[in-house]
């Protein structure tokens, strides 16, 4: 028999099967992981069966062994389905569906389980204290070891030796003695360890609730369409429940688990822990790798985690549910750069699962799909514990300057602010730029301070004095003279959450105030103890960059300020005006979610751009009528897709001679083919250049079908065919982030 076998290997060329020939005395299959002979190197190559067959048209080499970890035959086919859709190799797609850890090639350094050597009585208890008693057992020491494992079951040897004051040599007699015995047993990393979980019930859902979860059947493509606090968690909760009793396993992804500690939470306090495995980056790759075993030997039935738990080998599934689907962490922008909510798609309608799609501000493609019936759109209009939506006023910050007031902060919400202080209520103040300042320049030549590697300005931050590159992580200390004009009038512009943090703590210095963002949440556990200590300890004041919008409910939280509305409305993107609601809407949620009423002050210098002006009644579905008209007239996803061709080389003339014959080879088909599509001529991109690679696109506008697919992946080998020495090239499908 032979087997069909991708190689381990991001070289395109090799994104192809190889035949192998089965040896009788191995049991291979699809989906099982091989060691193979490849070209002529001394080293074995890592493989993946993908195919079975007969005979083979070539003189193939035997497969020289088996892998310990293999792959569901499912997931096989869910690769080949990404790597076209995707435009990258097999291989690229299976190392998603591989373990943490199990994806080196270096197999030494692979992550293992955690062992431990256990000491346990090797005899019966009564004849061991009979021994003992007839003098048979003489020593003090080995009486005491002997009774502590009597009294605990099992021990390790260290914690024998702390309890009993006995050495390691008296237990290594008593082995020797056959009255103990020692085994490796392997423990659990529990990333749940030293959690406070109070067991919740299910509480008593509201008609429109009942009406949501009733319809949901055993397949389909549902949107959830809630405002917050309508209680979409709760559905969530009934579901999983449903599944469980049925020993069905549930997939939940969220928008990023390690900020959102309380959906975690709230899962425990309802299942328990021994149900549930969490998947996320701020895990130790020890700790994933338990997690995912605990998922494959389906000893925990649900997955909460961000989009790569998708691919999680969860046993019999029976429920995908996507929590905040609007969110842009659901596309990768690494190789595959797929979109796990098209992935889940494909393994719902391939399981006929039910797909739950949930947000209070749903991406604008998706309620398009709903409204053309494609998902069955459930709505939920009020808030599940009968609060009010918090009252929303707009400050224009242009007024605020002819004022004379220059604060970050204006009169409305600082006087906002001062009352939650003296009401002993909780602030959270949300601005989306980390750092001190967002730009240093030289106020005599105008000189700025950029990143040597990208075509971006540097950040200062102040608590270290440094300028940083939040593109590439480049960093120098902080500028007081102009490199060129030799200048000392240096002067730092824009406002970071530093800086904000910073002027609150002038304005209020009585106040107890706590920053969130990249910066404070890098080491493990930090964003946990940061929201942990805000609700905990009654913080005055939260600050925080996106970070703080995802998913908290904190039941003191009543007034939420928006300090510069208008960040995202500059992204240079025909979606800034559907990000800056749903950015407004969804931290304006945090606000009032218990008994007392919510506040939001939003601080703009256009206050007359619509989003802006919905996001205050928070009405989605105006906003959409809106939008959705422009976008059709200017032909814009949904009406038309985007692909975004993207190459990048170390050499500028290089990539310009790349991309023109890119376009000339895409152009030729076009015509020659009647492609009905708009192929724009390659332009440099927004940011030209990150990590020393100039950076170049060609934008293609059609309705993206097989055909289209077939042109961009020929379009790919060509591009390979060429003679580059450092050029790179990347398609993306409707793409979050255009810069």
């Amino acid at each position: 028999m032979i087997a069909e076998v991708i190689i381990n290997s991001s070289v395109k060329t090799l994104n192809r099967t190889f035949d192998y020939e089965i040896p009788e005395n191995l049991d291979v299959h699809i989906g099982t992981r091989v060691f193979v002979p490849f070209s002529r190197k001394k080293e074995l190559e890592e493989g993946i069966v993908v195919g079975i067959k007969e005979t083979s048209e070539f003189k193939v080499k035997e497969i020289a062994g088996l892998q310990e970890e293999q792959i569901n035959e499912d997931y096989i086919e869910l690769a080949k389905w990404m790597s076209h859709r995707y435009f990258c190799n097999i291989s690229d797609c299976l190392k998603l569906m591989l373990p943490p850890g199990r994806t080196s090639k270096n197999i030494l350094n692979r992550v293992k389980e955690k062992r431990v050597n256990l000491v346990t009585l090797a005899k019966d208890e009564d004849e061991i204290l009979q021994d003992i008693e007839s003098g048979i057992i003489k020593s003090e020491k080995q009486k005491r070891v002997l009774e502590f494992l009597i009294n605990n079951g099992n021990a390790t040897i260290s914690d024998i030796e702390l309890f009993t004051d006995a050495s390691s040599s008296i237990v290594k007699t008593l082995i020797k003695n056959n009255y103990l015995e020692q085994n490796s047993t392997q423990i659990e990393r529990n990333p749940f360890l030293n959690r406070k979980i109070v067991k919740t019930v299910d509480l008593e859902l509201t008609d429109e609730q009942k009406i949501a979860y009733n319809n949901i059947k055993e397949d389909g493509k549902y949107l959830l369409y809630g405002i917050t606090g309508s209680g979409k968690t709760e559905i969530y909760l009934r579901l999983i429940g449903k599944m469980l009793k049925q020993n069905k396993s549930s997939i939940m992804l969220v928008p990023e688990i390690s900020l959102t500690p309380q959906t975690v939470d709230r899962f425990i306090s309802r299942f328990g822990e021994k149900h549930i495995a969490v998947l996320h980056s701020k895990l130790s790759i020890g700790e994933r790798y338990d997690e995912w075993n605990k998922i494959k030997s389906g000893e925990a039935k649900i997955i909460i985690g961000a989009r790569s738990a998708i691919f999680s080998p969860a046993v019999n599934l029976g429920l995908i549910i996507i929590d905040e689907e609007h969110d842009e962490s659901y596309q990768s922008e690494m190789t595959p750069r797929y979109d796990a909510r098209e992935v889940a798609e494909y393994i719902s309608e391939k399981k006929h699962i039910p797909l739950i799609l949930g947000s209070a501000t749903p991406d604008m493609n998706t309620f398009y799909k709903a409204k053309e019936g494609d998902y069955q759109l459930l709505t939920l209009s009020k808030r599940a514990n009968n609060s009010k939506l918090p009252t929303v006023e707009i400050v224009d910050l242009r007024e605020e300057l002819a004022n004379g007031n220059k604060s970050m902060i204006s009169k409305k919400l600082y006087e906002e602010i001062r009352k939650n202080i003296d009401n002993k209520k909780q602030t959270i103040l949300y601005l989306n730029r980390r750092g001190f300042s967002t730009f240093v320049m030289c106020r005599d030549c105008g000189y700025t301070v950029k990143c040597k590697r990208c075509n971006i300005t540097l950040t200062y931050h102040k608590y270290t004095h440094k300028l940083k590159c939040h593109y590439c992580g480049y960093e120098q200390d902080e500028v007081t003279e102009c490199p060129e004009c030799k200048s000392k009038n240096i002067r730092y512009f824009g406002s970071g959450t530093q800086k904000l943090e910073e002027e609150i703590n002038k304005l209020f210095p009585e106040a107890t105030t706590i920053r969130m963002d990249i910066d404070t949440v890098s080491k493990k556990n930090s964003h946990e103890q940061i929201l942990s200590k805000f609700r905990d300890e009654n913080i005055d004041i939260l600050i925080g960059t996106q970070m703080v919008v995802k998913g908290h409910h904190f039941p003191n939280v009543t007034l939420v300020g928006v300090i510069a509305a208008d960040g995202s409305l500059n992204i240079g993107d025909f979606r800034a005006n559907e990000k800056t609601f749903q950015i407004l809407t969804q931290v304006a949620g945090r606000a009032g979610r218990e008994k007392d009423e919510g506040r939001v002050i939003i601080q703009t210098y256009n206050p007359d751009n619509y989003a802006i002006e919905f996001s205050k009644s928070q009405d989605y579905d105006l906003l959409y009528d809106t939008e959705i008209d422009i976008r059709k007239q200017l032909k814009y996803p949904p009406f038309c897709d985007i692909i975004l061709i993207d190459m990048s080389a170390k050499n500028l003339k290089e990539l310009k001679d790349v991309s023109k014959k890119v376009h000339a080879y895409l152009k030729d088909r076009v015509i020659n083919e009647r492609f009905g599509v708009l192929l724009y001529s390659p332009v440099p991109s927004p940011i030209d250049k990150i990590k020393d690679r100039y950076r170049m696109r060609i934008i293609i506008k059609c309705k993206y079908d097989d055909r289209i697919n077939n042109l961009l992946n020929d379009c790919m080998q060509e591009f390979y065919k060429m003679k580059t020495y450092t050029s790179r090239m990347a398609i993306e499908l409707n793409p979050n982030n255009m810069l």
